[in-house]
């Protein structure tokens, strides 16, 4: 029977955690989203939060970022590529179109590289933390 109890806790861990990333606005850090948990009641460990948090960026259930060395989680519900604008400060995050994908190759040619991929993400002050100072 411990088999069975261990994929129930396994299981009931991952929809709290899954539950709390859906749940932010922003995007968030494994520590902070574990510190929510933990505030909340409910018995995850750090390492937990963050085994999760990857495996649903792995999937393609949230986008990750890194800020000043830390990676950055927030829960994804579209499919498709897409790009962000991120207060550095806070996580707050807005999503963006971003330039034209002739003008990506353009720039790519005339310096001789062929594109593979890109990522694509601005950082800044939201109106907030800059009205906060």
């Amino acid at each position: 029977m411990a088999a069975p109890q261990k994929k129930t806790r396994s299981t009931t861990q991952k929809a709290l955690i899954r539950s709390a990333l859906e749940s932010e606005t922003r995007f968030v850090s494994a520590k902070q989203l574990h510190r929510r948990l933990e505030d909340e009641g409910a018995s995850v460990g750090l390492a937990t939060v963050y085994r999760q948090l990857n495996a649903l960026a792995h999937s393609g259930d949230a986008d990750t970022i890194t800020i000043a060395e830390t990676q950055l989680f927030r829960a994804c519900a579209q499919s498709e590529h897409h790009h962000h604008l991120v207060c550095e400060r806070c996580g707050t995050a807005v999503e963006i179109d971003p330039p034209s994908e002739d003008w990506m190759r353009q720039i790519a040619a005339s310096n001789g590289f062929e594109i593979t991929h890109h990522i694509f993400e601005i950082f800044g002050l939201c109106a907030d933390c800059r009205a906060a100072g």
